[in-house]
């Protein structure tokens, strides 16, 4: 059973000075480098988004390799440093595999404690010129199976929606052994593991069905435990949910100050007054939970599960009501392509499921504080 009172300094849970400027940096970047129409541009290439702007981020900036640490070619800081950039990209809607490479992958690797793995991928992954993604980690048991063939091993299964699964040159696959669940590192081939796109909501965060026929595979570590880098993946969704839900909050109140009717703002009435405060409370809390989660990473702190269930159930709905309100109050143009407004409902509606529903980490949450009797995945 998990402590209940938080184990983390709150002075933790501010940003420091170095973390704003880089905030700063990143927002005149992505306002500069990523608007709505590039997104909607960089949608429609076979990769999705813009590789050159990938590059110079890894290349000028250095978010890819912030959380990775030096000895592996990366710049050494923490998670919170790397949620900064989620937040930020979350605000703009950036469209390229940061989600799946620099956090699932490369927290997945660095946990896996394979010193040989770590030295072969996270260099590149850090300068920008790999792109990875993971496969079978939500599944308790997990679709893939690794069988051995001559000195190697192969893969043998599938795994369907798999965040940017049709392009990431590697695939981090949790896979069924004789020994139990292990990890496996697989650089996909066309003959051996054909890939198939998926249609999905959010056409921003690209999924796939990955068939492993033979696929030559690395073991990676001796475990196939996972659960502290999904939580991973979920502080860093908590962060992108609140940069978009910051958005849209941010664009709703700028155009009800300046749409009139009765020949005033129609954000002086009283109503839209209220829904947009009730934005900017749930806005808050979500601040809040994604703040802690993101300490909890950063420290490896053993309250993680807790903070990441919270921050994911706090902040899926915080994006959804600031999304709906976003279009509600603008009119409901979101129903129009023409208008930004529906890739961030898209976006809210396909990260609430991600990686668990509300309702789901709800449940994780009461199994962890002891609320119930059924121990927690």
């Amino acid at each position: 059973m998990h402590h209940r009172h938080p184990d983390i300094d709150p002075q933790l849970l501010s940003e420091t000075e170095e973390q704003r400027e880089l905030r700063t940096v990143l927002r005149d970047f992505f306002t500069e480098e990523s608007g709505p129409e590039d997104v909607r541009k960089h949608l429609a290439t076979p990769r999705g988004h813009d590789e050159t702007l990938w590059a110079r981020l890894a290349g000028e900036i250095g978010v890819h390799g912030l959380a990775i640490p030096e000895e592996f070619g990366g710049s050494g800081f923490t998670f919170a440093e790397l949620a900064v950039v989620l937040e930020e990209s979350g605000r703009a809607l950036y469209c390229a595999p940061l989600l799946p490479t620099v956090v699932l992958a490369a927290h997945a690797l660095l946990n896996s404690g394979d010193q040989q793995a770590c030295e072969r991928y996270l260099p590149r992954i850090a300068d920008g010129t790999l792109t990875a993604t993971v496969a079978g980690f939500e599944e308790a048991e997990p679709g893939v199976v690794a069988e051995r063939s001559g000195p190697g091993w192969v893969l043998r299964g599938a795994a369907d929606f798999v965040l940017d699964g049709a392009g990431a040159d590697l695939i981090v696959v949790r896979a069924r052994t004789p020994e139990g669940a292990r990890l496996f590192a697989c650089e996909p081939a066309d003959d051996t593991c054909p890939r198939t796109p998926r249609r999905v909501l959010d056409e921003t965060r690209r999924q796939a069905l990955v068939d492993f026929r033979g696929a030559p595979a690395t073991p990676v570590g001796e475990s196939g435990e996972v659960t502290a880098a999904l939580d991973a993946g979920r502080a860093a969704l908590a962060a992108e949910q609140v940069g978009g839900s910051g958005h849209a909050l941010d664009v709703t109140v700028q155009f009800v100050a300046q749409r009139r009717q009765f020949g005033r703002p129609i954000g002086s009435f009283q109503a839209v007054k209220h829904r947009l405060a009730d934005v900017l409370v749930a806005l808050e809390a979500a601040r809040s939970a994604s703040a802690y989660a993101t300490a909890c990473v950063a420290l490896a702190s053993p309250q993680l599960p807790v903070a990441a269930s919270a921050a994911a159930a706090v902040c899926s709905e915080t994006y959804r009501l600031a999304t709906a309100e976003y279009v509600q109050l603008h009119g409901g143009i979101g129903f129009t392509w023409e208008h930004p407004a529906h890739l961030y409902v898209r976006r809210a509606r396909s990260s609430e499921v991600l990686f668990g529903t509300a309702d789901q980490h709800r449940t994780r949450l009461a199994e962890l504080v002891g609320l119930t009797t059924r121990p927690a995945a």
